[in-house]
């Protein structure tokens, strides 16, 4: 038998991970904590508001051997997306920022062909057929509680997981395996006294400190909801149009290393470079867009997430807020939409224009 054979499983998997272009990896184990048993509590509080699909399977995210039977540990990885120039951080008035991990290519499509890669990867490398699930944000698993688990970082007051030298800039993916793996030791919590996060946020979305009342949040407004946005939510959304970055804008582990200074040897974080149409998108062109051309503008985007009446519908917050009256044209057009609800927003940007 080899040396190679012989030497641990751990370093060479998380090895196999960097190789397939992550910029980090770690090992889980997959058993139910309090980490995940928080889950429960947290809808329990009504903080997932709308987000039925979380409630429905939420005893697999509780307990991944409910995802898959006999699993024994959860390789988790992180890859770092482009951050915003200092510039985009207050738009011209007329332009609206997308959070900035969203403008690319979808991230789902960018990772999960390389998750599927690491869990071929981990079968060669076991020398033995493995039971695995690739997953990225789709599936019931809580990537960050095993993210933090598997120390690639910690879960700051914000409720992103945070890396010591990089922030928390970074999109998760994780593959439960049947395969027994050494856990790693998570990152202790380096938040200490700072409220940057909990101060800046411009609708008042933390309950307390590292608990996030979804409902509140601008990322869940803009594009899980729905409805109506909540008219006393309207003013915080400022100008974003999809998602939101401010709470990481202002943390100050976010500004040490950036992203861009990491090596990217097969281009995914190039791929997750935002349209220019997406960084500090103009509301005129975006009020105009019909159906047919939002599906082109946002073909391979997280932004389908949102939907073509989603985005309007930001579309029409975001230009009430702007002080902008050169969009008062394209805000008029909505104002006698026979979709009402969009009409009313119209409506509400018009008396704030």
């Amino acid at each position: 038998m080899t040396s190679a054979a012989l030497a641990p499983l751990e370093p060479r998997v998380k090895s196999l991970a960097l190789a397939l272009g992550f910029d980090a990896a770690g090992v889980a184990s997959p058993e139910p904590g309090d980490d995940t048993r928080f889950f429960e509590t947290w809808v329990e509080r009504g903080y997932a508001g709308t987000m039925a699909w979380l409630t429905r399977r939420s005893d697999q995210r509780v307990d991944p051997d409910r995802v898959l039977a006999g699993v024994r540990s959860v390789v988790a990885v992180a890859l770092f997306h482009p951050v915003a120039d200092v510039a985009e951080l207050d738009p011209p008035p007329g332009r609206a920022r997308v959070a900035r991990y969203a403008g690319g290519e979808d991230y789902h499509d960018v990772m999960i062909d390389r998750l599927h890669a690491l869990a071929a990867g981990m079968e060669a490398l076991a020398g033995r057929a493995l039971r695995t699930r690739p997953y990225v944000d789709t599936g019931p698993v809580l990537e960050r509680v095993f993210a933090a688990r598997a120390g690639l970082g910690w879960i700051g007051k914000n409720t992103c997981l945070i890396d010591r030298a990089l922030g928390s800039r970074m999109m998760l993916g994780v593959v439960l395996t049947d395969l027994e793996l050494a856990a790693d030791g998570p990152e202790p919590d380096h938040c200490g006294t700072c409220r940057a996060c909990l101060d800046a946020c411009p609708t008042d979305a933390f309950a307390e400190p590292y608990v996030l009342d979804a409902t509140r949040c601008i990322s869940y407004t803009t594009i899980e909801l729905r409805e109506k946005i909540p008219e006393d939510l309207r003013e915080g959304q400022g100008h974003w149009l999809f998602g939101c970055d401010v709470c990481q804008d202002v943390c100050p582990w976010n500004r040490r290393r950036a992203p861009g200074d990491l090596a990217d040897p097969l281009g995914l974080r190039e791929r997750l470079e935002p349209d220019p149409r997406f960084v500090q998108a103009d509301l005129a062109w975006i009020l105009e867009l019909d159906q047919e051309a939002y599906l082109e503008a946002t073909r391979g985007t997280a932004l389908r997430r949102v939907r073509f009446r989603g985005l309007v519908r930001n579309a029409l917050v975001a230009a009430g807020n702007s002080g902008d009256a050169d969009l008062k044209p394209y805000v008029e057009a909505w104002a006698t939409s026979e979709d009402s609800e969009l009409a009313e927003h119209a409506i509400w940007a018009l008396a704030r224009l």
